[in-house]
């Protein structure tokens, strides 16, 4: 199966190989604009601690361009990477992270917000993996076909309530554990995963609906457990056009606060994102025993080469929650990170899994079992998903 999609994908797709050469590199307004004479694949870029910069390595494209910055950086150098790519690097004059950043104008720029920081949180910023950017229109080679494999059918499972006008885009919110699963549990107050989200996702129901842009589905409403694939597939059972999964994380350690948000990547961007996976991958297993195994997904699964696309939705997404909520609620500094969760592995719906803070971080836990925390959570929320599908319309 594996060697047919890579030869339909070969097909279909094309290989872009050099298809642009980087034409223009500024830095001003906060932002890094890279702008190339044609669409490219896909970009990537991190931070060095000791030298202090940021270095943007691009596929299929070559160096070449002219550059024009403002105090932010004390220069911009340019050379090849590899036998298909360009490398630009920007020696910083003050510690500075990338806070937004995608693809723009078909693939042709890449355009990177960039935010000010102190020196050890530049220093935290640059342990973490590479930050990744697909586009998805470079050239002409976009997906014309899909290729379905239907599974087993599952034991019925009781589709929830959609609330909202007819008319309006679907947001199906997960809370995350439940029932036989309590998940983190804080050590000292007792307080449960599981009660927390539930209280969560059911402020960012009621806030999503007192806006009346929404519909809204909770793949859960009361103390229920359910398996991962359940929690998605009952999304996609609804027509869901966008899935959010509430979590709280946890650590041995107090002092790990702030919330983020997670997108599916096959490759974990960091060592927390990998632990984070490891942890809630096995959701499904109760006593022993992966009930995951003994229950089909709940409808068919979707191999399609659109997928990416997808994937580059829900991290749009994620990044306008990270807009919304670093000026609401505490925000780790790398907010959005990338991970193989299985809950977020439907393929044709834009889906993230929002770690909304830390239960076993006093502060954190108090914040998020709060009336106040639960507003503001869901206040980030509301405002994501309102430019969220606002734009989407625009692009129709």
């Amino acid at each position: 199966m594996a060697m047919l999609i890579a030869f339909l994908t070969s097909l279909f797709l094309g290989t872009p190989g050099f298809a642009a050469t980087v034409q223009h590199v500024a830095v001003a307004d906060g932002r890094i604009v890279i702008r190339f004479d044609d669409a490219v694949e896909r970009a990537s870029a991190f931070l060095v601690d000791g030298s202090r910069r940021i270095v943007v390595d691009v596929s299929g494209a070559r160096p070449g361009a002219r550059h024009s910055f403002d105090g932010t950086v004390a220069s911009v150098r340019e050379g090849a990477r590899g036998s298909n790519g360009a490398r630009v690097v920007f020696d910083l004059n003050r510690p500075t992270v990338i806070a937004d950043g995608g693809f723009q104008d078909g693939g042709t720029s890449l355009v990177l917000t960039l935010r000010d920081v102190d020196a050890a949180r530049f220093s935290s910023a640059s342990l973490a993996g590479p930050l990744d950017f697909l586009s998805f229109d470079w050239g002409k080679a976009k997906p014309r076909y899909k290729l379905s494999i239907p599974v087993p059918a599952a034991s019925k499972v009781i589709l929830p309530d959609v609330q909202g006008d007819a008319d309006r885009p679907l947001v199906v919110i997960d809370a995350g554990h439940g029932g036989v699963d309590p998940g983190a549990i804080n050590p000292v107050t007792g307080l449960r995963e599981k009660d927390v989200t539930l209280k969560i996702a059911q402020a960012i129901r009621d806030a999503l609906l007192a806006s009346g842009r929404v519909r809204v589905a909770l793949t859960r409403d009361d103390d229920r457990y359910l398996i991962l694939r359940e929690r998605y597939g009952i999304a996609r059972k609804l027509h869901g056009d966008l899935f959010i999964s509430i979590h709280c994380d946890s650590v041995g350690s107090e002092d790990a606060t702030g919330a983020s948000v997670y997108t599916l990547s096959e490759v974990a961007s960091d060592k927390e994102a990998a632990r984070l996976a490891s942890r809630e991958n096995k959701a499904d297993i109760i006593a022993g025993v992966d009930l995951g195994r003994s229950n089909a997904d709940v409808s068919s699964i979707l191999i399609d080469l659109t997928q990416r696309e997808t994937m580059n939705a829900s991290a749009g997404f994620a990044r306008l929650l990270g807009r919304e909520a670093k000026p609401l609620i505490p925000t780790k500094a790398i907010f959005h990170r990338m991970a193989s969760l299985m809950v977020l592995k439907a393929p044709d719906m834009p889906s993230i899994l929002f770690e909304t803070g830390y239960i076993s971080n006093p502060a954190d836990a108090t914040f998020l079992d709060s009336a106040t925390g639960r507003a503001k959570i869901a206040e980030s929320v509301k405002r994501a998903v309102e430019v969220h599908f606002a734009r989407a319309m625009a692009s129709r």
